[in-house]
């Protein structure tokens, strides 16, 4: 062949070859320019398509010639449809990772044609559809199809994935039923198998003890059944077992897991199992979690436990146990969790318990456990959670376990502790719930639990506590619910408990308490309150009474009433007298001051008028940004007759008045008429009407003057209010400019932002945390347009300036 057409024949194939190669680069450029245009979020913000080389794009990786081979698009938060087909565009893929993205399409049927793909991620992505047939994909080693809502048939071909190592197939529970197949030992590469909450049912295959290869094995969250098979014994790799929360999983615990010398975790609770704890499991050298909790066990803890010492958690709660604690337990181990309660342990608790010094959760409850605390649980510093209520426990209390400094709960309940109650309680600042009840405590409720400020539930009902209530409790500002019934308390009651606004429940029932009822405990108005069975005299204020709590007082022969009630007697001449006066000096007072206030208010008005009419200049400097614009607001005769229109009733009520009282002589019930949207929650299922409810209300007839919606309306959603939509509202200041009425608030923005706030505050869902009357009125006075300090309030020629205004959320 001639050299000329031997070089044109080499340019030729060069040519043919350049070209072949340069089709699947341009496929790819395509691909990325579909995947840019269809999907949107942050993280592809970087990915210039005119510019920069797609295999520099975060995320993806190419190989030498350019051909991409990974894309990792982890957690991007990503949106809209991935493309179709992804292996068509990209032949080289072999990596391909979309998990934590919100994506849309038909993307999965082309995936599964990725014959050369090795990882395959699309977990968390919550894609709607079938899963299809993934035969093709015989070179895939990790699979994760975890948080997607599939829907028909598990694809049984996965099976066939001879090279598979990894698969996840979690929280997939919308699939149809489906069972393990016999073949899945088919998979002899399997190192992971996650398949949890995925409609997994009947009985676990036999042959699953030919995957030797296998570390980790969870099954939980399903519906298996039947016996835990003995052949899971020759899985000599495994790391973690798990078949918890299957329910029907029952018979015994198999004795042959003790050979799995490799385990670290162990959990088949919730289930359906008998018999005894095996002694080899306990054996296990390397097990840092045993869990086999809300199962029928039987029999005692194998002692050989407490030799551990790797053990973490150990949770066993919820069985038959019996028999003795290990006393070595903790001793060599690093344990964080303890939880053997609701079984029926007897015995002393292990001194040694806290020995590894790592202990967060010490629960033992409902068991039939004796003898002392021991004194050195005071060192157990870390413990969060000290629970061994309902038992059978004695002596006294060790002052260090009040004192433990991360301690959010402590239960000792419904025991036989004795002696004082312990003043280092002063030192617990994390000490969240202390209950102490039916227990046989005497001596003084020391003042220093004031100290322990984060306490939000105090119970040391039926005890043999004696002297007063400490008026320093009313520090504690968190405090929700506070029982001290069935104690030996006297004295009178502190009125410093009306400072605990979060107060929801109070019982001093049953104890020795003498004097009145303090007038200010009204503000509180609990929903469960309970006075009974003491030595209480004097009347019963009046506001208790409305709030529905008469029966609260029943059994103190020296209270009365200063209106006709049932079973009371009325107050003697003294009190009512007494009671008259204290009204008529408040009324008094009120009116000076009010006049005192209107006077002065009309000198100072007519003061700035005359400065604001001598300098004209300063109008203008009203309307920088910072300051706030109003109006007067003047209406005369004529203009309300004309507004008094249909269109602007702002409601009525379904069944008549929105409260109606019926406190006549022989009368003590409420009966309430109104509509849904006015009432208050608690009344649904109190059906107490209290004035608290009234607040409720009245806060409701505020949010409809803010808004200019009604108490319901369908925009708010079904079975949904104006208090809720007006919450919704409020987590920006767009949200809280969008609820004003349009109408009115261009001229008074900050003002209603003022009103809507009171309005939330009224329609508290916890009734103590609402204002009373008296303080949304100084609320509303403070919203005032034409309040003292508002020197704009004339009738100046002042301009509207909504459009400067500054809002403060």
């Amino acid at each position: 062949m001639a050299p000329k057409a031997l070089s044109l024949l080499i340019l030729l194939l060069s040519f043919m070859l350049c070209s072949s190669a340069t089709v699947p680069l341009d496929r790819q450029f395509q691909f990325f320019n579909t995947m840019k245009a269809s999907l949107s979020g942050k993280a592809l913000a970087d990915w210039d398509i005119k510019g920069t080389s797609y295999c520099n794009f975060t995320g993806v990786h190419c190989d030498d010639e350019g051909h991409v081979e990974s894309i990792k698009l982890a957690g991007w938060s990503l949106s809209g449809d991935f493309p179709a087909d992804v292996c068509s565009y990209l032949p080289a893929l072999r990596v391909l990772d979309i998990s934590g993205n919100d994506l849309r399409g038909h993307f999965l049927n082309g995936v599964v044609n990725c014959s050369l793909l090795e990882e395959f991620n699309m977990s968390s992505v919550y894609l709607r559809a079938k899963l299809p047939d993934f035969v093709k994909m015989t070179s895939l080693r990790v699979l994760d199809l975890s948080y997607s809502h599939f829907e028909g048939d598990f694809p049984m071909s996965i099976t066939n994935l001879t090279n598979l190592e990894v698969f996840y197939f979690n929280e997939v529970d919308e699939i149809n039923l489906w069972q393990l197949p016999e073949n899945i030992s088919r998979l002899t590469k399997l190192r992971v198998l996650v398949l949890t909450t995925c409609m997994l049912y009947g009985r676990i295959p036999t042959s699953i003890g030919n995957m030797t290869s296998l570390v980790d094995l969870e099954l939980s969250g399903n519906f298996l059944s039947g016996q835990i098979p003995k052949e899971l014994g020759l899985l000599k790799d495994l790391e973690q077992l798990e078949l918890y929360y299957n329910q029907h999983l029952s018979g015994t615990i198999p004795e042959e897991l003790g050979n799995l010398t490799k385990l670290t975790d162990l959990d088949m609770s919730v289930n359906m199992l008998s018999g005894t704890i095996p002694e080899s499991i306990c054996r296990l050298p390397k097990l840092q979690v045993l869990q086999l909790y809300n199962n029928s066990l039987t029999g005692e803890i194998p002692g050989v436990i407490g030799d551990s010492t790797t053990l973490t958690i150990l949770s066993l709660y919820g069985n038959f146990l019996s028999g003795q604690i290990p006393q070595n337990l903790g001793r060599s181990s690093p344990l964080i969790v303890l939880d053997l309660s609701e079984n029926r342990l007897s015995g002393p608790l292990p001194a040694e318990i806290c020995e590894g010094g790592k202990l967060l959760y010490l629960l033992v409850l409902d068991n039939k456990l004796s003898g002392k605390l021991p004194e050195s649980y005071a060192n157990c510093k870390f413990l969060i959670r000290f629970r061994v209520s309902n038992n059978h426990l004695e002596g006294s209390i060790p002052e260090g376990i009040l004192s433990l400094p991360h301690v959010y709960i402590i239960d000792l309940a419904d025991n036989d502790f004795t002696g004082p109650f312990p003043r280092s309680i002063e030192s617990a600042r994390n000490l969240s719930e202390l209950f102490l009840q039916n227990n046989k405590l005497s001596g003084f409720l020391p003042p220093e639990i004031s100290r322990a400020v984060n306490l939000v539930k105090i119970d040391l009902s039926n005890n043999l506590l004696s002297g007063s209530i400490p008026s320093e409790i009313g520090n504690l500002k968190n405090l929700n619910l506070l029982l001290l019934q069935g104690n030996k308390l006297g004295s009178s009651i502190p009125g410093s408990l009306s400072l605990l606004k979060s107060l929801n429940v109070l019982d001093l029932s049953n104890n020795h308490l003498t004097g009145e009822i303090p007038e200010s405990l009204c503000e509180l108005l609990p929903n469960s309150i309970n006075f009974s069975n003491n030595q209480l005299s004097g009347p019963i204020p009046i506001s208790l009474i409305q709030g529905g709590l008469v029966e609260s007082f029943s059994g103190n022969p020296g209270l009365c009433v200063p209106i006709h009630v049932q079973n009371f007697p009325i107050c003697p001449h003294i009190y009512n007298q007494k009671k008259l006066n204290s009204t008529w000096a408040i009324i008094v007072s009120a009116i000076v001051i009010a006049i005192g206030a209107l006077l002065f208010l009309k000198r100072h008005l007519r003061k700035q008028r005359a400065v604001i009419e001598h300098d004209e200049t300063v109008s203008s400097s009203f309307f920088s940004y910072d300051v706030k614009s109003f109006h007067r607001v003047c209406f005369n005769q004529h203009e309300i007759l004309e507004a008094m229109i249909d269109k602007n009733i702002i409601g009525h009520g379904g069944s008549g008045t929105v409260l109606q009282a019926r406190g006549g002589k022989d009368s003590t019930n409420t009966v309430i008429a109104g509509t849904y949207g006015y009432l208050a929650p608690e009344y649904a299922y109190s059906n107490k009407a209290t004035t608290k409810c009234d607040v409720y209300s009245y806060g409701v007839v505020l949010m409809e003057l803010i808004t200019g919606k009604k108490p319901v309306e369908s925009e708010f959603g079904e079975n949904k209010n104006i208090v809720y939509w007006v919450s919704t509202k409020l987590d920006t200041k767009e949200g809280v400019t969008e609820a004003l009425d349009k109408r009115m608030s261009g001229s008074f923005k900050d003002e209603m932002i003022q009103v809507l706030r009171t309005a939330m505050r009224c329609t508290c869902k916890n009734p103590s945390q609402r204002p009373t009357m008296n303080e949304v009125v100084q609320l509303l006075i403070a919203a005032d347009p034409c309040r003292l300090d508002s020197y704009k309030c004339s009738t100046d020629k002042t301009k509207d300036a909504s459009n400067v205004t500054k809002i403060n959320i």
